[in-house]
């Protein structure tokens, strides 16, 4: 019997993989910890175990270094939309995304500070990503009015508003509700029952009420309580095609 071997092409590509998932790790948490304005190469290098001249095979700046780790967190969410419409269909609900999108954003401090704007992490970093990123966040502009289409046509969103305030309404209570999250503020919401899900994160109980009372909102102003559960293979696809188009950039970005 021969096992199967692994060219020294595979072998080289597979640790060049995994050399740029420690760069973009290191990159990550020093993002997090100093802010993309102190952050240097020679730090992420250091951090990752590699010499600054790895950095560079990878990337060919620092700002697309960051860009690619902002792109990463915004494919991961992508990807976790997908999963969880797979395991339950009602997971194409608004209610239920930005529930996912507010527990997720309490996991991944690089996803909350993009969705914020945090200029305080970001830095330069907010400008150069909002120019060179803008057809992207177009496309997932264009997929979110596909989504609420799909929902609406099957009678799960109202049709007595129009589907650009339905969008703007949906995006603008989300913002609102991770913002208030930052605050310290004596107002946070009450744990209540929630309708939680086996694929949810790890949370703690102030921001699961938090979750939950964003789900609420959404589903009161939105939802009719209908006919999502068969738009789910349409809503995967849309979200499929928008981690693609984030895997494609950031290929992009990478160095050839």
């Amino acid at each position: 019997m021969t096992l199967p071997t692994t060219t020294p092409e595979e072998t080289a590509d597979t640790e060049r993989a995994e050399r740029a998932r420690r760069i973009l790790d290191a990159a990550a948490e020093l993002l997090v910890a100093w802010g993309y304005r102190r952050v240097t190469i020679d730090e992420v290098a250091r951090r990752a175990g590699v010499g600054k001249g790895t950095v560079y095979l990878h990337w060919k700046t620092k700002e697309a270094l960051f860009l690619v780790v902002l792109l990463r967190a915004k494919s991961s969410s992508f990807a976790t939309y997908v999963r969880r419409m797979r395991a339950d269909p009602r997971e194409v609900l608004p209610s239920r995304m930005l529930r996912s999108m507010y527990l997720e954003l309490g996991a991944d401090p690089v996803a909350r500070a993009m969705y914020l704007g945090d200029s305080e992490t970001l830095g330069r970093l907010g400008e150069v990503s909002a120019r060179e990123l803008r057809s992207f966040s177009e496309e997932g502009a264009r997929g979110l009015e596909e989504h609420f289409r799909l929902l609406r046509d099957a009678g799960a969103l109202r049709t007595d508003l129009p589907l650009r305030t339905q969008t703007y309404s949906y995006l603008a209570t989300a913002l609102g509700f991770v913002t208030m999250h930052t605050l310290d503020t004596p107002l946070a919401p009450e744990p209540g029952a929630g309708d939680p899900s086996p694929l949810d994160p790890p949370a703690a109980p102030g921001v699961l009420a938090g979750a939950d009372a964003l789900a609420h909102t959404v589903r009161a102003a939105l939802e009719t309580g209908s006919g999502a559960e068969s738009t789910a293979p349409a809503v995967i696809a849309v979200y499929e095609r928008l981690e693609a188009l984030c895997q494609e950039e950031i290929t992009r970005q990478l160095r050839r």
